[in-house]
């Protein structure tokens, strides 16, 4: 009887993580399809899981594998997400790309988590949202919610969140690039300081042509080389409130320590010292995003509408202001450091 208990939770371990990967690869494929391009493969990943489990359900048995992808894989996927980011390019980019990108994101995380507060959402849920609007989307809202400990259903909702409002904002960009006055590489740069995904940002800066591309790609990852910071920095603070509400005394044994944070950034090391041939690192790359989706397929697996519709209308609504706002910044500080 206990052999066959076992054999069950085997197969159902097994079984929860081979339809996130079934997920995965489905989203990979979608995610190269037009307008879906945009939307990117981590975002498709989730709403696919959110379908599937109110439309066909998910068996109990098959949760600690879906559970697996949503925790464990996701720390490997951001590990190897390394491999796209260049330390020295962002070096080259000059002090000016990187002020505009530093900026940026400072002012998206206090404006956001500041409105969600003043709208009454759920602390977790805020910095989630804020962090996601802030740095680079999906990927920094997953890695956020391992420091913080948030709720399954605070992830999933700051990631669709993020990913409607990404989405909405990449398609007024390429309408309003005739309008905004800027050189290509301006747009670039605007495009990268104030859009969500790194999918958002390439699909933006398209109209400006490859130098915007470019341009935008590396301020977007000098957004995404900073969550290493603010993953500590974040992480610090909240342990700090937590154990003060506690009545407890404030122990640096007791912060979190993002070890996988520092794996990514191993790994963009190992990549700007050009040991690692382009090749490999593209297809470490795309398994990352492999990983990163069998994570948000695993998220969206345990999620169901009604959570969505019940607590996501608030954070939207902070995230659509924090975004408005952030895009006018990020055009004024293009004017303001001369890179129009």
């Amino acid at each position: 009887m206990e052999q066959t208990e076992v054999q069950t939770r085997k197969f159902g371990f097994t079984k929860g993580i081979s339809l996130t990967l079934l997920i995965a690869i489905a989203a990979k494929y979608l995610a190269e399809l037009p307008f879906l391009h945009i939307m990117g493969q981590l975002v498709i990943a989730i709403l696919i899981g959110v379908v599937w489990k109110s439309v066909i359900g998910v068996p109990a048995y098959a949760v600690a594998g879906t559970n697996y992808s949503s925790k464990v894989l996701l720390r490997m996927g951001i590990i190897l997400l390394g491999m796209r980011l260049n330390l020295k390019d962002i070096f080259n980019a000059g002090p000016k790309t990187f002020a505009v990108g530093a900026i940026s994101l400072i002012f998206a995380i206090l404006v956001v988590y500041g409105l969600t507060r003043l709208f009454k959402v759920e602390k977790k849920l805020g910095i989630l949202t804020a962090c996601g609007t802030g740095i680079c989307g999906a990927a920094a809202i997953l890695a956020i919610s391992t420091q913080i400990k948030a709720k399954e259903k605070d992830t999933a909702i700051a990631v669709a969140t993020v990913a409607v409002l990404g989405t909405t904002f990449t398609f007024g960009y390429t309408i309003l690039y005739p309008l905004l006055e800027l050189s290509g590489p301006g747009y670039g740069i605007f495009s990268g300081a104030t859009l969500h995904e790194i999918a958002h940002v390439i699909a933006a800066a398209a109209p400006g042509g490859n130098e915007a591309v470019d341009l935008a790609v590396m301020v977007k990852l000098t957004r995404v080389a900073l969550l290493i910071p603010v993953a500590i920095l974040i992480g610090f603070i909240m342990n700090w409130k937590e154990r003060e509400t506690d009545g407890k005394k404030f122990s640096w044994k007791s912060v979190q320590v993002p070890w996988f944070i520092f794996g990514f950034l191993l790994m963009s090391a190992l990549y700007s010292t050009g040991a690692v041939p382009e090749s490999i690192a593209d297809k470490l790359v795309m398994l990352s995003y492999i990983l990163m989706a069998m994570s948000m397929a695993g998220l969206g697996l345990n999620i169901d509408l009604i959570t969505f519709k019940k607590y996501g209308g608030k954070p939207f609504i902070a995230g659509l202001i924090g975004s408005v706002l952030l895009t006018c910044l990020g055009y004024v500080l293009v004017h303001v450091f001369q890179l129009n």
